[in-house]
């Protein structure tokens, strides 16, 4: 019965060894949009201290609900997979597991390595699912260009970065109680500076 569960994320291992070399083409025939974690070849077995065999954690996002069964067929019959598929909870966390992000003691793995698509949003999944680097990064956008207004975040972003446009959005009230803070300190220090 737990293996008709239905979910439209699912997850599930692709092994070099068994893989075809054209995983990527046969995922895009799919239609499917997908996300693939790097090669994870320098995964140590716990118990034995050698390496694990190369693989790569996937993820297929459907438009529509599937079963276990629907989906181990599928990744099973086109990309020679174990038939083990799950559901995935958190996109988050599998973020964190393609590169090993939140567990310092195993191999990290470098993001650029991410693969995927037929129209999975990679850049949005990045920002979504890292979001610290990123809230990090406008913060320095922010200090670099000696910004005091939203409007000018914005312009910036739609011309120079776009991908970080969404994530400003989605903080957008952070981002403008910060560029606030900036303007009243700025504003201030001149007050005090013009009376002294």
């Amino acid at each position: 019965m737990a293996k008709e569960k239905r979910s439209n994320k699912w997850a599930f291992l692709l092994y070099q060894e068994s893989a075809p070399d054209n995983y990527l083409d046969i995922l895009e025939d799919m239609h499917i949009p997908f996300v693939l974690s790097p090669w994870h070849d320098k995964d140590v077995n716990k118990e034995t201290g050698e390496f694990k065999k190369a693989h790569k954690h996937g993820a297929l996002y459907f438009d529509s609900l599937k079963s276990y069964s629907q989906v181990s067929e599928l990744v099973t019959t086109h990309l020679n997979t174990p038939a083990h598929v799950e559901v995935i909870m958190s996109p988050k966390g599998m973020y964190d597991y393609f590169t090993h992000a939140e567990n310092p003691e195993k191999t990290l793995y470098d993001i650029n390595d991410i693969e995927s698509g037929c129209g999975f949003d990679l850049d949005k999944f990045l920002i979504t699912n890292n979001s610290d680097d990123f809230l990090t990064l406008v913060i320095d956008i922010i200090e670099e260009h000696n910004f005091l207004e939203f409007n000018s975040l914005v312009h910036y972003a739609r011309t120079e970065n776009p991908k970080l446009l969404s994530l400003i959005m989605d903080k957008t009230y952070f981002f403008a109680k910060y560029l606030d803070s900036r303007r009243y300190d700025k504003n201030e220090r001149k007050r005090r500076h013009g009376k002294s």
